[in-house]
């Protein structure tokens, strides 16, 4: 049986897009927002971090629809998307398996992607499938090598299913817990996060807006990726790619962002100041990265 999933209490102002949905192959139904644009130009794939969701990319999508469709994803198990029967199937090569039904689905043959965190190791495995499909990539915060500092504290408190009584205890939640990664965050920044993270429950109580179950397969050694990355990064090779670093970062060292750059003979390597992982893609930095890689894609 088909674990029960907490109605989603949506940002009302939030507009501009259709919700549509697609299957998986084991019968999931799987949710997507569908920003419109230019038919012109090939559409942006927006895919989130681990425990996030389609909401995150609101302010990219917003700011992008018209020139360009947008379309943002929840993986399965996350936002409006179906929980799995199985929570072995919360891994990276099945969401990549996914979002290939979702782009045949769409007859999408060229595409940008947007990947943050694990929606960067996603991008990476969709260019190991067909390289050529992909216009241009932008990974955001994220690299074939992760620091197993970074992982450990995700470990920490991915599955944890805590709940509370009110959006301000919620935002304090997450201010206690992310405070170091956004240091600059004020609490109408935090109550902004924790609306786009976390939904109103069956209960009443604010929770966040995944399955638990995710962090089954990822609490395991090799789980955040389960395969060698480097040769999925070097499909990149010959497309825009921008790699994004948030400053504060303990997931993308340094050293491996320098390692990237000189891996590929077209990726612009920025870092986004006073942030960690992951950026939120609303920084001036990362607009201006997003915009020139978008440039050169036309």
């Amino acid at each position: 049986m088909m674990t029960a999933q907490p109605a989603p209490v949506l940002n009302q102002t939030e507009t501009g897009f259709a919700n549509r949905f697609w299957s998986s192959r084991d019968g999931l139904k799987l949710h997507f927002r569908d920003y419109p644009g230019n038919s012109d130009s090939p559409p942006v794939l927006c895919l989130p971090g681990l425990t996030r969701n389609a909401r995150d990319f609101s302010h990219l999508a917003e700011r992008l629809t018209g020139q360009w469709r947008v379309i943002c994803p929840d993986l399965r198990g996350r936002g409006d998307s179906a929980y799995a029967k199985d929570s072995a199937t919360y891994n990276p090569l099945q969401y990549a398996d996914d979002l290939s039904l979702l782009l045949e689905a769409e007859g999408i043959e060229r595409f940008v992607v947007i990947g943050t965190s694990l929606g960067g190791l996603l991008a990476m495995l969709l260019a190991m499938g067909n390289s050529q499909r992909l216009a241009g990539v932008v990974l955001n915060d994220v690299g074939p090598e992760i620091s197993s500092e970074g992982l450990e504290r995700i470990r920490g408190y991915v599955g944890q299913g805590r709940s509370f009584p009110t959006w301000m205890h919620a935002a304090r939640a997450l201010e206690e817990g992310q405070g170091p990664v956004f240091p600059n965050y004020a609490i109408a920044d935090w109550l902004a996060m924790a609306k786009r993270c976390m939904v109103v429950g069956g209960n009443g109580r604010i929770v966040f807006d995944y399955d638990m179950k995710i962090a089954e397969p990822f609490g395991q050694p090799g789980g955040e990726a389960g395969v060698d990355l480097w040769p999925a990064f070097q499909a990149l090779d010959g497309r825009p790619v921008t790699v994004l670093r948030g400053e504060l970062s303990d997931i993308l060292s340094p050293a491996i962002l320098k390692k990237m750059a000189k891996s590929l003979k077209d990726c612009d390597a920025v870092t986004v100041p006073q942030v960690g992982h992951a950026p939120m893609l609303d920084e001036p930095a990362a607009i201006a990265a997003i915009d020139r890689l978008l440039a050169r894609v036309k």
